[in-house]
C-alpha cells in the first residue's frame, strides 16, 4: 500500500512523457509537460526526498515552463486562435488530460494521508536561505551559469527563426 502513490505518480509521469513527444501542437505539449514534471515531483516525495520534490516543482514546472510558453507565444506557430478554440471544445480532446489528472489527484490523497503527524519543533531543523543557495550554487555554479547562457542561446535562436518564418526577419533576406 505503501508503493501506491509512487506507481500511480510513476504511471502518470509516463504516460504524459509519450503524450509530450507525440502531440503536434506546441502547446498541447508544454501542457502535458507541466503534467510530466508535477508527477515527478511526486515520484520524489513519494521516495522521501521532498526537498527534490519542490525544487521540481519551482524551478521546472515553474520557471522552465514558463520560458517554453513565453517563446511558443511568441513564435505563434500554428493555426489561427478560432480554429485552434473549436478544436479545443470537442469533448474527446478533455479524455486524456482528465483522467491523468484524476490519476494525479488519487496519488495525491494517498500520499496526503500517509504523511505522518506533524513533528515537534524539536525535531525541526530550520534552513535558511543563504544555506540553500550555498548548496545549490556552490560546487555547481559554473553549470547553472552555463544552462541559462544555453537558454538565453535557445531564446535568441527561437526568436530569429520565427521572425524568418513571419517574412519580418533581417536585412539579409531584402539583399
Amino acid at each position: 500500500m505503501s508503493d501506491l502513490p509512487f506507481i500511480l505518480f510513476s504511471l502518470v509521469a509516463a504516460c504524459a512523457a509519450i503524450m509530450v513527444i507525440t502531440r503536434a501542437v506546441p502547446v498541447h505539449a508544454l501542457l502535458y509537460l507541466v503534467v510530466l514534471l508535477l508527477s515527478l515531483a511526486g515520484v520524489f516525495q513519494a521516495l522521501g526526498a521532498p526537498f527534490a520534490a519542490m525544487l521540481e516543482i519551482i524551478i521546472y514546472a515553474g520557471a522552465v515552463i514558463v520560458l517554453f510558453v513565453f517563446v511558443v507565444m511568441m513564435l505563434n506557430l500554428g493555426r489561427t486562435d478560432r480554429d485552434r478554440e473549436r478544436h479545443w471544445m470537442a469533448p474527446g480532446i478533455w479524455i486524456g488530460p482528465a483522467i491523468l489528472a484524476c490519476l494525479l489527484l488519487a496519488a495525491l490523497c494517498i500520499t496526503l494521508r500517509a504523511l505522518p503527524p506533524t513533528a515537534g519543533p524539536d525535531t525541526l531543523v530550520p534552513i535558511g536561505p543563504q544555506a540553500v543557495g550555498i548548496m545549490l550554487y556552490g560546487p555547481y555554479v559554473l553549470s547553472v551559469e552555463l544552462a541559462s547562457f544555453l537558454l538565453l542561446t535557445g531564446l535568441v535562436s527561437a526568436f530569429h527563426i520565427g521572425s524568418n518564418i513571419r517574412g519580418t526577419g533581417t536585412a539579409t533576406e531584402e539583399a
